[in-house]
Order: C-alpha cells, then sequence, then structure tokens
C-alpha cells in the first residue's frame, strides 16, 4: 500500500490543531486505499502547541511531531517535514485549514491518473485580505517572473502534492537561505495548478503581517535573481553619465554667462538624491554580501529538541 505523509508547520496554533486533525481524519477515511503519516513541525511555538501535537501523537501512531528548539521560520519547518517524511507522496499543509484537505483526492487524481509530478495550488481571489497586502503581492509576484527564470504562479500557496522523487530534488538543495516557491519552481518538472476561493483562517490569528512579508519578499528575490545588482550598476552608471553631462553644462554655461552663485538648495536635493541612490545600491550589494556570508558558515537549517520520529 503505497503512503502519503502530510507535512504541517506549526507556530502557536493551539487553537487550530485539533480542528485541522479532525478534518484531516475525514479525507484520510475516503483514502483508505492509501497509507498516511502525518508530520507537525512545531516552530518554536510559545503556546500550547507542542503539548496538542504530543496528545495527538499518543491517540494515532501514524501523528508524528517534531519540535524545535527555536523558531527558525516555515521554511525550515518545510524542510524539516520534507526530510523526516517517508511516504511516497508527500503533501504541505497549513494547520489553519486556508488550504482545504478536501482538495487532497483532486491533487492525488492529478499525479495518479494525468501523470503530473507535482499537483499545487493557488487562490484566484484574496477576500478577506487587506487591499495594500493584495496589492503588493500581485507586484511581488509580477516581479519575480521578470526577473527570475523560475516560474512562480500568482496566487500560489505551500498546499502541494508531490511526488518522492521530486522531494528528493528538493532535499538536495540544501541551502541556507531558503525559498520554497522559487525552489519548486527551479527544480522544474511537470506540475498541475488547481485553483480555489481564498478561505479564511479557521481560528487564531495569523503570524504574517505586512513587515514580515515584506522582507520575505526581498529574500525571495535577492535568493532566485541576481537582477537588482544589474540594476544597480546601471543606475550607477546613468548617473556617472548623468554627472559628466552636468559637468559640460556646468563649464559652457560659465565661459559663456559668467559664474553666478545660485541655487544651493537645488544643488542640496541632487546632493540628498545623490546619497540615496548610493546607500540603495549599497545595500543591495550588502544584502547580497550576507546571504553569502550566512551560506558559508554552514550552520544547520534547524535544530530539533524532541521527536518522536526515529531516526
Amino acid at each position: 500500500m503505497e503512503k502519503i505523509s502530510i507535512i504541517v508547520p506549526c507556530y502557536n496554533e493551539q487553537e487550530t490543531l485539533p480542528i485541522f486533525y479532525n478534518e484531516v481524519s475525514k479525507v484520510m477515511a475516503e483514502m483508505n486505499n492509501y497509507e498516511f503519516e502525518i508530520i507537525g513541525i512545531d516552530d518554536g511555538s510559545k503556546d500550547r502547541t507542542l503539548e496538542i501535537l504530543k496528545e495527538l501523537a499518543s491517540k494515532s501512531h501514524t501523528f508524528k511531531y517534531i519540535s524545535f528548539s527555536r523558531n527558525f521560520g516555515k521554511e525550515a519547518a518545510i524542510y524539516a517535514g520534507l526530510k523526516k517524511s517517508s511516504g511516497d507522496y508527500i503533501v504541505m499543509m497549513d494547520a489553519d485549514l486556508q488550504d482545504p484537505p478536501t482538495l487532497l483526492p483532486q491533487l492525488m487524481k492529478a499525479i495518479i491518473e494525468e501523470g503530473y509530478d507535482s499537483a499545487a495550488t493557488r487562490r484566484v481571489s484574496r477576500k478577506g485580505e487587506p487591499i495594500i497586502r493584495s496589492l503588493f503581492a500581485r507586484l511581488f509576484y509580477k516581479i519575480m517572473n521578470k526577473i527570475s527564470s523560475s516560474e512562480i504562479v500568482d496566487g500560489a500557496r505551500d498546499y502541494r502534492l508531490m511526488t518522492r522523487q521530486f522531494v528528493n530534488s528538493i532535499l538536495e538543495l540544501s541551502e541556507y537561505n531558503r525559498f520554497s516557491k522559487g525552489l519548486f519552481g527551479w527544480v522544474g518538472y511537470k506540475t498541475k495548478w488547481i485553483e480555489y476561493e481564498n478561505i479564511e483562517r479557521i481560528a487564531g490569528e495569523t503570524k504574517w503581517s505586512f513587515w514580515s512579508l515584506l522582507i520575505y519578499s526581498i529574500e525571495g528575490i535577492v535568493a532566485f535573481s541576481t537582477a537588482p545588482l544589474a540594476i544597480a550598476a546601471i543606475v550607477g552608471l546613468l548617473f556617472c553619465l548623468l554627472a559628466f553631462l552636468f559637468i559640460v553644462i556646468i563649464i559652457v554655461r560659465t565661459l559663456v554667462f559668467g559664474d553666478p552663485v545660485s541655487g544651493w538648495p537645488s544643488m542640496v536635493c541632487i546632493i540628498l538624491a545623490m546619497g540615496g541612490i548610493q546607500l540603495l545600491c549599497v545595500g543591495i550589494l550588502g544584502e547580497y554580501q550576507a546571504k553569502t556570508y550566512l551560506e558559508t558558515k554552514n550552520r544547520p537549517i534547524y535544530i530539533c529538541k524532541e521527536s518522536n520520529i526515529e531516526e
């Protein structure tokens, strides 16, 4: 009997986990021709998430858990779940039920009957989200697809069913600075996209603020494109040419009209603008340098404090 591993990253999900488990259990009962395992990853939660994971594990031999020593982030939790999974097929879901478990049979059909290597989901609407967040999210996907060779679909969720071969390819990419949506696109393979309407959290509060999503998007751009470096170089070249042009204009004006002292406010504005551009370019270079620095330290992606998964 083939096995499906369900990966569930958790951070302060004490309200949602019992509801999630009940909903997933219904789907597992319907798909009784498959063996299942559920791996819940506690990403350094500060509430009762770990206790609930242990309770669920004590009730069912199919439920496994991993607890991190601190909060390493969702990307680390995804990597840990994929690494510890033993199924022939692996699916990732969020505990807040924004990824409906009822779609799992449809995802499975795409792989088994239609021959895809992975079946992924995307939201066709962002109902319930703040307008500013939706605008920036769409802008991010447009930028990424312009500057990166990895396809990242607008509205893509982490909810994805993958074959073992697909997952093994992802695990070969053991980089420290991870951006899963980009990694999934980079490895290739045939992927079917299944659309659904946006679903709000069943309980609890989202851990993703606008600022954290902005930082995450910048990390994604840096991880999968060197276009910002090229843009910084082009901007620098343009400003150099512009500076030489102004030098010629000033020399000609001085020779023809003399040298009246005027326009110091505009000069201050120009100096501030130039300084801002320089700091922006230095910041871009620094971001890439920082990522390189972290990679060379070869730190582990996560540290497991406790788990009921046998090595």
